[in-house]
């Protein structure tokens, strides 16, 4: 009988080229209705942290990719008027408003995790393409939604998972489709820190008495989270707060995991084990402040990921094969056998770069060019870490439900022990 997962997997690549294809039509023909000049129009959907960092590098590449900006949204409307009068646009504290711009292209949408999913498939309704920050959705249902949407506008999703732009990690993925370092039954990758006193994404500045700022719509931030009062550490410190985010796994170990998914050609695990705890800063928090996963992949290989945030000392980024191992390094990638021979090396082009990152999006509406992490590569990370922060929580090895396309307990599938067999020997 053939492997179930792997007919899954099978299927859903051959599903995901299509919809390639049909992406890269779509984009050709959006690219005709771009705006006079072959412009480019963009609006922007949170502000501040990393939605600031959209803001300077969309300003900076205004010339030379030929960009206008016709507004900005933030439920702090002291945010949303300072990015507004950098940009020189219209302020706004309802993201709605800005999605009733008929002429934006695309918005991009930095947000708490929680609030992704539905301003994304807002903006697809819209008829907007999408910059969506990492993770796409903080859950999984909520990648399916998104997924689905997507499907039925045809319109680009960028996920912001900037290493995708350091065409590295394509490079090993076709050296190990050649067989280089052979049949790859392992890999490892960190996202290692070591935080002062109060540990991750805790700010000295914020205390328990902070008042809400006047101009700050807290209910429209909380949205379909739970009612609560005001609470200056969900507001500033959110990532430490599951209501919100998913801590580690979702907001530093998805740039990790994403790099081995498209090198390794990875899509859903098969079981994942997420360990850790709040060890060292029992704060208030309910995310672990430390955390490690182990991903098992239908292919036949594991994925192991370190996140100790109490100690910078990480451990190389590598693939393992049966004829040799992959070592990625801050020029490219170098692969040696079991002698330290070459097998194979390449020096990259790109990087983690939001610039990057950005002009991809804006090439693929123009011409069509390959998004370099698009939603099925953004929904397989939402699935793995998830997952993991699942296990943690429930002490509980997860398995990944391929015909209902859900986790559950791993010891509730029968789960094979062989690998597919479409790989290389």
């Amino acid at each position: 009988m053939p492997d179930s997962n792997a007919m899954n997997r099978r299927t859903f690549l051959a599903a995901s080229g299509a919809a390639a294809t049909t992406a890269a039509l779509s984009a050709a023909s959006y690219a005709r209705v771009i705006g006079a000049n072959d412009r480019i129009r963009i609006g922007f959907i949170g502000v501040g942290g990393m939605g600031s960092g959209h803001v300077d590098a969309c300003q900076a590449l205004k010339e030379k990719d030929n960009l206008e900006f016709l507004g900005v949204a933030d439920c702090w409307k002291t945010r949303a008027d300072a990015a507004a009068s950098k940009l020189q646009t219209q302020a706004f504290t309802d993201y709605r408003k800005v999605l009733d711009i008929r002429e934006i292209d695309y918005v991009t949408i930095a947000t708490p995790e929680h609030w992704h999913s539905q301003m994304t498939v807002d903006a697809l309704d819209a008829g907007k393409a999408v910059y969506c920050e990492k993770p796409m959705t903080h859950t999984i249902p909520q990648a399916q939604a998104v997924m689905k949407k997507q499907k039925e506008t045809g319109l680009a999703l960028q996920v912001g998972v900037q290493a995708m732009s350091d065409d590295s990690y394509r490079t090993a993925g076709e050296a190990i489709k050649k067989g280089v370092i052979g049949k790859v039954v392992q890999a490892q990758i960190e996202y290692v820190r070591r935080y002062d006193k109060q540990g991750p994404w805790r700010l000295p500045e914020v205390t328990d008495n902070q008042p809400k700022p006047a101009d700050l719509d807290w209910n429209a931030w909380l949205g379909h989270a739970p009612k609560i009062d005001w609470n200056p550490h969900h507001y500033f410190e959110w990532r430490n707060y599951s209501t919100y985010s998913g801590g580690i796994a979702t907001d530093l170990f998805i740039h990790r995991i994403t790099r081995i998914m498209r090198a390794c050609d990875l899509l859903y695990p098969r079981r994942v084990v997420g360990m850790g705890g709040i060890w060292q800063w029992p704060d208030g928090r309910d995310l672990p402040d430390n955390f490690e996963m182990i991903c098992e992949y239908p292919r036949g290989m594991t994925v192991y990921v370190l996140g100790t945030m109490s100690n910078r000392v990480g451990i190389d980024h590598l693939i393992r094969g049966y004829r040799g191992t992959l070592y990625f390094t801050s020029s490219g990638w170098v692969a040696r056998d079991k002698d330290g021979k070459v097998l194979d090396q390449h020096q990259k082009t790109g990087g983690e770069d939001i610039h990057l990152h950005h002009t991809n999006l804006h090439n693929h509406l123009r011409n069509g060019e390959p998004l370099n992490c698009p939603m099925e590569l953004g929904m397989a990370g939402v699935v793995a870490v998830n997952m993991a922060n699942e296990s943690w929580r429930t002490s509980t090895m997860m398995g990944w439900d391929a015909k209902n396309e859900k986790m559950v307990p791993a010891q509730t599938l029968n789960l094979g022990h062989t690998a597919e067999q479409d790989t290389p020997a």
